[in-house]
């Protein structure tokens, strides 16, 4: 029989293998729980995390990947889609790039709606004001011809409408006074932003998701309440959190669910430890997230694609590989060994794991090097080191190697991959690697940070308390946020201090919040690209157009003698999130380190020199020769490189 408590918080994140709970109580201490993840039902592998545990939660925040998996196996709604005649085929123009440079043969992947089901609304909006009005006898037809092809769900996106939305809402009335039951999706709705490819984009997503997203939280909150489990709130992409009413009606804020809760987490720890800038790495059993930590905050970009699919919303940035433990490891048509982009998964998992999987993986890799020495893994996994080495051996015959050969190149090629992954959210974003420290978390992120840390010249490597199960505590310390967006172009040194107060005004949340922050996209005038900049109340237009210019310096190196153009504003108002108060000493410690041993079962030594193996409670760290370990009164350790005489 567990116990309810006063602000006990938990977090609950479904991985590709595991699903991972954290628990963390009133007084700072932290009790965690991993378990096989359900595939076939998520929120049973939700419910199972949640069992046996000492304390009830008060506050539940989960980290879902279903929006993620629906849009990459193509399992959402039927969409049709209203767009402005003439302008009904902004999905498959897209922008007009190239999928790859210079691989022709490379296509983009299909847009979510295909054009047969794309009708043509005779309606316009110029700059200029309505120049073809859209009459109730066409919004009758438009229904007719929609209801016809037999949508799940039907998304609005007209010319224009980010600057007046009148059309958009009366076709939406038409339909609803039709079908009330039928869902209808306004771009304006969900992203009232310019650029009308990124506006449609994003409507046709979040209505692609929204039905099975509401069946699911629907299911788990039943299933939670019939546990006697609080109802859900979810994790969104931005970093904060929903109740599961409100997130059932933004599913495509919910596309980087669970990887924006590691950061999150990550950024928690890197506070307490007085460390402000950091790259982080979450290797999980299906896939590796290398995601960045400015001044303390996780960095957070105006949106990108997910699975192919554009989604201009805002997004804790996560660069995503397929390089986890349960990578599969191959060998190509020219003999090459490879190693992904397929996952064992959480069943057969492994062949280490001994649920019939027999191909060769990252893990399996890690166990025949000797850097995994435990017997059986958090969540009821025993681990079979002769399976692994017979799934390895098999790879290294048809290559005519030996199997320890084999098994540092497969994790020589998953490190690779996963560093490529770590340039790509820092060096292309203006960051150097090497100063920063790297936040390594995950079931194999403390096996695989010091090789990545060699490979980026980065100098420190922090290995956090609960390391396996960091992006569930992330969800549990998550604050609760709702956003409100609008298009601006406007240049900022028109605006004095009481024009940019109105201008965040028009951008209110009209909820009950403690916390209000309001940000800028800005640009150089003739970029098409921006930077985010938070506007500090009441100052004036320069000194916005002055910070810009600053952070633009800061991210890439030079400014443009342009003047700076104010593109949309967004304010994020909610409520603060939980804060870890982690203890120096050990008079009140906020983890508890007891559980931490090394390789002998031993209690943790102050400091370690590799090569060595730690064996966390959740995670096994790898202490690769030439880097030094200290464990952290707060639990978790501090790896740096041994200096050279």
């Amino acid at each position: 029989m567990t116990r309810t408590a006063a602000g006990v918080a938990a977090g609950v994140d479904v991985g590709g293998t595991f699903t991972d709970c954290a628990v963390l109580l009133p007084d700072g201490r932290v009790e965690t729980r991993k378990v096989l993840s359900t595939p076939q039902d998520p929120g049973e592998g939700v419910v199972d995390s949640l069992r046996g545990l000492s304390a009830s939660a008060a506050r539940l925040v989960h980290g879902t990947t279903i929006v993620t998996n629906l849009l990459l196996e193509r399992a959402g709604a039927r969409v049709v889609l209203c767009a402005t005649e003439g302008a009904t085929d902004l999905l498959e123009l897209r922008r007009q790039e190239r999928a790859s440079l210079y691989d022709l043969s490379v296509q983009h992947p299909a847009p979510l709606v295909s054009p047969d089901r794309v009708i043509a609304v005779r309606e316009r909006r110029t700059p200029a004001g309505v120049e073809i009005a859209l009459t109730d006898a066409e919004a009758a037809r438009v229904v007719r011809a929609a209801l016809a092809l037999e949508p799940e769900v039907v998304v609005i996106a007209l010319l224009h409408a980010y600057a007046d939305a009148t059309h958009e809402r009366l076709l939406a009335d038409a339909f609803r006074a039709v079908r009330a039951d039928l869902p209808v999706v306004t771009s304006t709705g969900v992203l009232p932003e310019i650029r009308e490819y990124e506006r449609t984009a994003t409507a046709v997503a979040e209505g692609y998701a929204r039905p099975r997203v509401h069946r699911y939280l629907t299911r788990l909150g039943d299933r939670l309440a019939a546990a006697g489990q609080p109802q859900p709130a979810v994790m969104t992409s931005g970093g904060g959190m929903l109740a599961a009413a409100d997130a059932a009606e933004h599913a495509a804020a919910l596309a980087l669910s669970g990887p924006a809760g590691g950061v999150v987490g990550a950024a928690a720890v890197l506070r307490a430890l007085g460390i402000h800038d950091a790259l982080t790495i979450d290797i999980g059993g299906t896939s590796a997230d290398a995601g960045l930590i400015l001044a303390g905050e996780p960095l957070v970009e105006p949106g990108g694609e997910v699975a192919g699919v554009p989604i201009a919303l805002s997004r804790v940035l996560v660069d995503t590989v397929s390089a986890g433990g349960g990578s599969v490891a191959w060998i190509d048509d020219g003999g090459a060994l490879r190693v992904g982009p397929e996952s064992a998964g959480a069943r057969p998992g492994p062949a280490a794991f001994g649920l019939g999987g027999t191909a060769a993986t990252v893990t399996d890799a890690q166990l025949v090097l000797g850097r995994i020495r435990a017997t059986a893994l958090s969540g009821g996994v025993s681990l079979d080191s002769a399976a692994a080495s017979r799934a390895v051996a098999a790879l290294a015959d048809k290559l005519g190697e030996g199997g320890e050969k084999v098994a540092a190149a497969i994790v020589r090629i998953a490190d690779a991959e996963m560093a490529r992954s770590l340039r790509r959210v820092s060096v292309e974003r203006g960051v150097d690697p090497r100063d920063c420290a790297l936040v390594a978390f995950g079931g194999g992120g403390p096996l695989h940070a010091c090789a990545l840390a060699d490979a980026l010249e980065i100098p420190v490597i922090i290995v956090p308390p609960h390391a396996g199960v960091l992006s569930a505590l992330g969800l549990a310390l998550a604050p609760e946020r709702h956003e409100r967006a609008r298009s601006v172009l406007q240049y900022a040194n028109a605006l004095n201090a009481a024009a940019l107060a109105e201008l965040c005004a028009s951008v209110q949340v009209e909820r009950d919040a403690s916390e209000r922050r309001w940000f800028a996209r800005m640009r150089f005038e003739g970029q098409g690209h921006e930077l985010e900049v938070e506007i500090t109340t009441g100052e004036t237009g320069d000194a916005l157009a002055a910070r810009f210019s600053a952070t633009h310096r800061a991210r890439y190196g030079f400014v443009l003698d342009h003047r700076v153009e104010i593109v949309a504003m967004r304010q994020v108002a909610g409520e603060p999130g939980r804060e870890v108060h982690l203890a120096r000493d050990a008079k009140a410690p906020a983890f508890d380190t007891t559980s931490l041993v090394d390789a002998g079962g031993a209690a943790p030594a102050a400091a370690l020199r590799g090569p060595a193996v730690v064996a966390l409670p959740d995670a096994t760290l790898w202490i690769a020769e030439g880097w030094r370990a200290e464990a952290l009164t707060i639990g978790g350790w501090k790896l740096t490189r041994e200096e050279t005489p």
